[in-house]
């Protein structure tokens, strides 16, 4: 039985229960990791996830399972049914109407058929780019498919596919990083991947602390696209910003960043991992979240959107995260100037250059104040050149302040992979150039790369 069947006979076996909304979930994917330029713990995911929502009298209820034979969904519509007559009324709720969805891309046939022995050969090439040091990471591919079907008239489905290659190559003294991501296998090359982490591994021996203090610094597009996400949890988030405690609440129309900086959520660019519609239905669209360093908006879901007595922009999560409210999975940041990233250290003159981060944590969501490492490719700008490498930096910046002055950023924007492939597939990232910054606040220092 196809997902849409599937849905299909979710909503036949429900029907007279009230107002229905059926999501089913279907994985196909492998992951291949390797350690000490060793392939092991290869995984195969085959697995169906069906959720079924019903309202009745202003109350839900909502219930889920991986079980697809007709006894496994006759028990999930009583569980939602049981759940609905105990909820408590939501006037005014109601369900996502039927609208038109984007054509998007996303689904590309030969990542959808790469098979376990395939990742082997890909996390293979990736340990042979990195050369004499030992290579530690992973290469994943997915070929998933998401349907919403609901007794409102609601018909949506797409089949999308995502591959990445990650590679830290190691050694005594030195470490790097390097990862790429796309829905398209044929974009990817794991061998360039692990050149790149060996490239900057080689460049990161007998490294130096540094003292506490803000500096100029240079990130990377890894380094961006983790900050900005982390930051976008709760700063883009309209549960967040309904409640008060996200940074844009009581902003929006203010100047909040360097104008230079703009940024978006934007499913439908194929550059990133199109999606063309949310866990709702709602069609997807570029949402523009801050233009030109002046707030604009942040992501709804139904239940916020009518909370707020907006519309819903199409950030409807699953069932099992839709408590941590609508996010937006798909940032955008429009590119700059530079040429290259050499340009922006010229920029910068004197500071620390970054490569990724690391142990990322909120300290506080209001003000966007988040702390973490840096890892993998951390070193001192002199001169406008990248001197010596540093030991990795512990550092505490308030996201605001980071972005309020950006001397440049980059014409080419990169896909940065923010998936942690635990739960159920649905892969994301953020389209990001490298940016300088004049505010980049180190606190301390932590261990030196390698092993």
């Amino acid at each position: 039985m196809s997902a849409s069947e599937l849905a299909e006979r979710v909503l036949e076996l429900a029907r007279g229960r009230g107002e229905l909304e059926v999501v089913v979930q279907r994985e196909r994917s492998s992951l291949a990791r390797f350690a000490a330029s060793e392939v092991h713990q290869p995984t195969l995911v085959d697995d169906t996830v069906v959720q079924l929502t019903i309202l009745r009298e202003g109350r839900t209820g909502s219930a889920s399972t991986n079980g697809t034979g007709d006894e496994h969904l006759a028990r999930l519509v009583e569980r939602a049914a049981t759940a609905a007559a105990s909820g408590t009324p939501e006037q005014g709720l109601g369900l996502t109407p039927p609208a038109p969805l984007p054509d998007v891309a996303g689904f590309d046939e030969a990542t959808a058929a790469l098979s376990a022995g395939d990742l082997a050969e890909l996390a293979g090439a990736a340990i042979g780019g990195t050369g004499d040091l030992d290579a530690y990471g992973f290469v994943t591919s997915g070929d998933c498919e998401l349907v919403v079907r609901s007794s409102a008239g609601v018909e949506a489905a797409q089949r999308f596919t995502d591959v990445t290659v990650l590679s830290i190559a190691a050694g005594a003294g030195v470490s790097g990083y390097a990862t790429r991501s796309s829905w398209a296998s044929g974009d990817v090359d794991p061998a360039a991947v692990g050149r790149e982490s060996a490239e900057k591994a080689q460049r990161t021996s007998d490294a130096a602390d540094l003292e506490p203090a803000s500096y100029r610094a240079v990130l990377e597009p890894y380094a961006l696209g983790e900050l900005l996400q982390w930051f976008a949890y709760s700063a883009f988030n309209g549960l967040a910003f309904a409640e008060e405690r996200g940074y844009l609440a009581g902003r929006l129309g203010d100047r909040v960043f360097d104008p230079k900086v703009s940024i978006a959520d934007d499913a439908l660019d194929p550059r990133g991992l199109p999606k063309a519609f949310d866990f709702e239905g709602t069609p997807k669209a570029r949402v523009p979240l801050v233009e030109e360093g002046v707030a604009r908006g942040v992501a709804w879901d139904r239940v916020t959107a009518a909370r707020a007595g907006v519309r819903s922009t199409g950030h409807a999560l699953p069932l099992s995260s839709r408590s941590f409210g609508p996010l937006p999975l798909a940032l955008s940041v429009a590119p700059g100037e530079a040429a290259s990233i050499d340009e922006l250290v010229e920029l910068v003159g004197d500071g620390v250059y970054v490569t990724r981060l690391h142990y990322l944590g909120v300290v506080d969501p209001r003000e966007g104040i988040l702390t973490g490492m840096t890892r993998d490719g951390t070193f001192r700008i002199r001169d406008g050149k990248v001197a010596e490498p540093l030991v990795n930096l512990r550092f505490t910046v308030s996201v605001p302040e980071l972005l309020s002055e950006v001397p440049g950023l980059t014409r080419e924007v990169a896909l940065v992979n923010q998936s942690d492939f635990y739960d159920e597939r649905y892969p994301f990232g953020a389209l990001v150039p490298a940016l300088a910054t004049a505010r980049f606040a180190v606190t301390g220092t932590g261990s030196g790369p390698g092993l």
